[in-house]
This record gives C-alpha cells, sequence and structure tokens, in this order.
C-alpha cells in the first residue's frame, strides 16, 4: 500500500483529496496547521502532523517524507491576500519558496511524485499575455515560477504536476466556504448588483480530488492540467446567490468593464499610496472577469480521469453551508 502525503490536508482541498486516496486504498499522512477543524475530521488511519512546513528543520522534513510514495502540496497564499508592495515578493516567498524547498527535500527523500494544487490564473496568464499576468501582476507571475520551480527540483527523479485550479465548491466540517465573502458583497448592494460579463471555469471538491489522485497516478512529468466541470458565468453565480438570501435575481446587471474601468483604476492607485499591492490589479482582474475564462474539460478529463459532477448543485451546497452558519442577526 503506497503511503502519500497531503501538505495541507486539513483545508476543504486537503480534506477531500485524503478521502479519495483512502477510497482508493493508499495511506495518508495529513499535514497542517493546528488545530483540527472539527472533532474526528478523519477516519483514524490517517496520520496527522501538525507543523508549519515553511518553517519545519529540514532534517525533520526529510524524516517524514523518506519512504513515502508521493506529495500532493496544497498550502500557500492565493490572491485575496492585498501585501504590501511589491506583492510579488510576498507570494514569491509564501508560495514559490516553500514549494521549491519542499519538492527538493521531496527528491531527496525518494518520492517518485509531487502534485502541486496551482491556478487557472497561469493558465490565463499564457492565454492572455495582454493582461499582464506574467508580468505585472505579482501572484500569477509568481504561480507559473512555482510551478517551473517545482518542475525543474524533480527533473529526472521525481514526476511533478500541477493543476490549475479555478472557482471550487463543496463544503467540509468546520469550514466556511470562502462564497461568504460573495454573499456579504451581494448584501452591501441594496439597490443593483452589477457583474461583469464574463464567465470562469468551476468544479466541485470531488472533481478536484480525483483529479488530484488521477495527476499522481497518470500525469506527466511537467503536466499542467487546467480542470473545469461547468462554465459559470458571474451572472449565474450572483443570481443563485440572490435566490438563496431572498432576493428578486433580476436585481442582478451586467455591465460593460468600461463602466467600471476609472473606478477600478482609482482603487489601484488609492492601494499604491497606501504602500500596498493586490496580486492581480484590478484593473486587469476586471479584463479577466470580462472574457470566458474557460477551459475544455474533456482535455484534462481524458488525462486524468476526473468525472462529471453537478457543479450547481455544489455552488448550492456551499452557499446554504454558509447561510447556515452565519451568526445571530448576521443577515
Amino acid at each position: 500500500m503506497e503511503h502519500v502525503v497531503v501538505i495541507g490536508g486539513t483545508g476543504l482541498l486537503g480534506y477531500h483529496t485524503t478521502l479519495e486516496l483512502l477510497a482508493r486504498g493508499y495511506r495518508v499522512t495529513s499535514v497542517s496547521l493546528p488545530p483540527l477543524p472539527a472533532e474526528d475530521l478523519f477516519p483514524a488511519e490517517v496520520e496527522h502532523v501538525f507543523a508549519d512546513i515553511a518553517a519545519m528543520a529540514e532534517a525533520d522534513l526529510l524524516a517524514l517524507l523518506v519512504g513515502k510514495h508521493a506529495v500532493i502540496y496544497g498550502a500557500g497564499a492565493d490572491e485575496r491576500t492585498t501585501p504590501d508592495a511589491p506583492a510579488a515578493r510576498y507570494f514569491y516567498e509564501a508560495n514559490v519558496l516553500p514549494t521549491q524547498r519542499v519538492a527538493r527535500i521531496a527528491r531527496a527523500a525518494g518520492v517518485r511524485k509531487f502534485v502541486l494544487f496551482g491556478s487557472y490564473t497561469a493558465e490565463f496568464g499564457e492565454q492572455w499575455p495582454d493582461l499582464g499576468y506574467r508580468t505585472r501582476n505579482g501572484y500569477p507571475r509568481t504561480r507559473l515560477a512555482q510551478e517551473e520551480l517545482a518542475c525543474l527540483e524533480g527533473e529526472g527523479a521525481m514526476d511533478v504536476t500541477t493543476l490549475r485550479l479555478p472557482y471550487i465548491f463543496g463544503t467540509m466540517p468546520g469550514r466556511i466556504p470562502l462564497w461568504q465573502m460573495f454573499i456579504d458583497l451581494v448584501r452591501s448592494r441594496p439597490d443593483v448588483v452589477t457583474v461583469l460579463g464574463g464567465s470562469t471555469s468551476s468544479v466541485t471538491t470531488r472533481q478536484v480530488a480525483q483529479a488530484a489522485v488521477g495527476a499522481m497516478e497518470r500525469g506527466e512529468h511537467g503536466g499542467r492540467y487546467a480542470i473545469n466541470g461547468y462554465d459559470l458565468s458571474y451572472l449565474e453565480l450572483h443570481q443563485m446567490i440572490c435566490r438563496e438570501i431572498g432576493r428578486d435575481p433580476a436585481d442582478v446587471r451586467v455591465i460593460p468593464f468600461a463602466a467600471v474601468e476609472d473606478a477600478y483604476a482609482g482603487i489601484d492607485a488609492a492601494t499604491a499610496a497606501a504602500g500596498k499591492e493586490h496580486g492581480i490589479h484590478l484593473v486587469d482582474s476586471g479584463r479577466f472577469q470580462d472574457r470566458p475564462a474557460v477551459t475544455p474539460p474533456a482535455v484534462t478529463q481524458e488525462v486524468l480521469g476526473y468525472e462529471d459532477d453537478d457543479v450547481p448543485a455544489a455552488i448550492l451546497e456551499s452557499l446554504r453551508y454558509c447561510l447556515a452558519h452565519e451568526p445571530v442577526g448576521a443577515r
């Protein structure tokens, strides 16, 4: 029975990936920051190691990884953080350096497979160079560097693959889905909820877990797999939120990017004046959200073997979990 280490095992994606690994007969060690988000989160056979992987002594990390077949790496910072400028430095230190270090030590430990949870902003950084995702936007730029350096560390000895992950829906015990912030945003706009006219790839947590194990079992070294299960427009997502909070979905209106470009530029300027920088500048993010940022599912489903799933049902599950766990009086 092969043994797999899931870094970030008590996060949303690590949790579902751990369950998928167990279902396929693998042994699993979960590495994460304490505490557990819920009692009895995993079956008893899952080993828990509570540690900050970036601060863990190299000898301890090596000892943890010796004898393991694979590492699935699901830790790091996402673009919701607005760090001190330059943002690229923050995301390089939060995402690139720890990943490279773990990949290097994993190779030295004899690990054969390394799966990285990345971002679909890297995919569109390559597809749409006019967005500046490879140049002036620190988050996707460093996601691309993260992929490349992890691959270089594995070259010739350890297969390294990346899942370029889009919007993800699903729940787990003890953690509120990030979609609460979207609910709060809709509530903050009492008259009209404006959205841009684009769309995004979207998947369920189950699909991510299947794709992660598929990448470990079937992926090729250097493979960057942009997964998708459903083309979700921003209009549809916000209309679903309106329905769930008892609001008229007709309140959601699509507007052209030109209508918000100046406002977004002003926010970017104010952020810079405060010494901060978004991982993706709002102007560039707006351009992105005005486009069909979707990829064909069949391309990666054929390679990784993840199944079709009901993404709209997972969206509703996520929203209803958020609403069910809101503090009394929050609505």
